[in-house]
């Protein structure tokens, strides 16, 4: 039995080693945090990427979602229901504003606050959440009044728990349009941490108390950080809310469609012109268009088809030039709409003149084909010599292009025969002639 006992003493604790060593391997192990990162006005795919995002988190139980934005903001339902996405989150959210430079403008700030967790890096901005009309034009009175109480409402909710100085400067943003920078929001409470990137603020946020779900402390040290890019389409569709890419979708998309409409029977222009307008409609519906803009635009291009059936030697080219800058300017750059959801004047003016160029090509080609000479057809007759047969008293038969034909002298006078003529006109299938001469040489 004593010999026994060493054994059996090893035995034990092999078996406990068994049961301990998978709990010391389980804490050694890293949590994961995974990362979205967007950037442009608010979207439909904006709102779908954060949705599938905290899916993501809630599906593989990470520690917690990030969600870094840079936005000027965008539509109230947008934003309301990425609001509603956030705040139904079983895993932490924790809004980032970054990076240097960047903004969380209007609806953004919204946002910002509605994180489990608001950071911003340096050097960023938040605020300016006053509402505007889809065109970016003021309110009437009573509207204004009844979405600015609305959204304080919104905010003071979601505020209130960082204490009335948070409250105050988040219902100034809404009330008077005010923002302010990382470090104002941080010393009024309105944010948690400021952080240069995504290191630093999970170093900050480890320990940190999640208030709004049930106290979990969150663990972030060493947590292992994994992105989630968005999909193509998503990509693709946040592109189209760039002001300058849906103003040359819409120039180049009418231009295909008049090139269509003017040489009926091919497919490829037609075809581009239409996806060109559909996707350039679909950025209108996001950004602030007035839509003033777009009607000047429209006249531009009937004033460039009307020169082309009716060429008035470049009057109405320079006429619809005008009108198509006029209207590209007024489209987007509004004085009361953002700075960054205008379009760029260089690029309106290049685009305007090369639109115009193009335009008094085809006219001049146009022109050129209607003076031309035909080169087929009785009418191709017309200044080609011959000599007559018989005489001409007035008419008789005459030998143009290695053909005889029925032929008058146009001013009645008697040609004898063998005599050197000239085509001066068509009528149906006899010819007017003259002697040659009798032309100016």
């Amino acid at each position: 039995m004593k010999i026994m006992k060493p054994f059996f003493w090893v035995y034990v604790s092999f078996a406990l080693l068994l049961f301990v060593l998978p709990t010391q391997v389980g804490a050694q192990s890293d949590s994961t945090v995974l990362l979205l990162e967007t950037q442009g006005p608010l979207t439909p795919a904006m709102v779908e990427y954060l949705s599938r995002g905290i899916s993501t988190a809630e599906e593989e139980n990470a520690e917690a979602l990030i969600f870094q934005i840079d936005t000027p903001g965008g539509s109230v339902d947008l934003m309301n229901r990425m609001v509603q996405a956030i705040r139904a989150s079983d895993v932490p959210v924790i809004v980032y504003v970054a990076p240097r430079g960047a903004i969380a403008g209007s609806a953004g700030t919204v946002i910002t606050l509605a994180g489990h967790v608001a950071a911003m890096a340096p050097e960023t901005a938040i605020g300016a959440a006053s509402p505007v009309g889809g065109q970016g034009e003021d309110l009437g009175e009573t509207i204004e009044v009844k979405q600015k109480e609305i959204l304080k409402a919104t905010i003071r909710g979601l505020a209130e728990r960082r204490g009335e100085s948070a409250v105050a400067l988040a219902e100034e943003t809404i009330e008077s349009a005010r923002a302010v920078s990382a470090e104002e929001a941080l010393q009024a409470g309105l944010i948690d941490f400021i952080a240069s990137d995504v290191d630093e603020l999970l170093r900050a946020l480890h320990g940190y108390e999640i208030a709004g779900l049930g106290g979990r402390v969150l663990e972030t040290d060493g947590a292992q950080v994994t992105e989630i890019p968005q999909r193509f389409i998503e990509r693709f569709l946040q592109v189209l809310t760039n002001p300058n890419i849906v103003f040359l979708l819409i120039t180049v998309g009418v231009q295909a469609v008049l090139i269509e409409l003017s040489s009926p029977g091919g497919w490829v222009a037609g075809f581009i012109g239409v996806a060109c307008l559909a996707l350039g409609i679909y950025g209108l519906g996001i950004l602030p268009v007035n839509w003033f803009g777009l009607v000047f635009m429209a006249t531009s291009f009937v004033l460039f088809l009307l020169e082309i059936k009716a060429p008035t030697h470049g009057a109405l080219t320079i006429a619809g030039l005008a009108s198509f800058i006029v209207g590209a300017l007024v489209l987007f750059n509004t004085p009361s709409t953002p700075s960054f959801f205008r379009v760029s004047v260089p690029l309106v003016l290049g685009t305007g003149l090369v639109t115009a160029a193009f335009f008094m090509t085809i006219i001049t080609f146009a022109i050129r084909a209607q003076m031309k000479r035909p080169e087929v057809g009785v009418e191709s007759l017309v200044g080609r010599s011959g000599t007559t047969r018989v005489d001409l008293a007035p008419t008789g038969l005459v030998h143009v292009a290695g053909e005889l034909w029925n032929a008058k002298a146009s001013k009645g006078e008697r040609i004898p025969a063998d005599t050197e003529i000239v085509v001066v006109a068509v009528e149906g299938l006899r010819l007017e002639v003259e002697r040659k001469d009798n032309l100016p040489s």
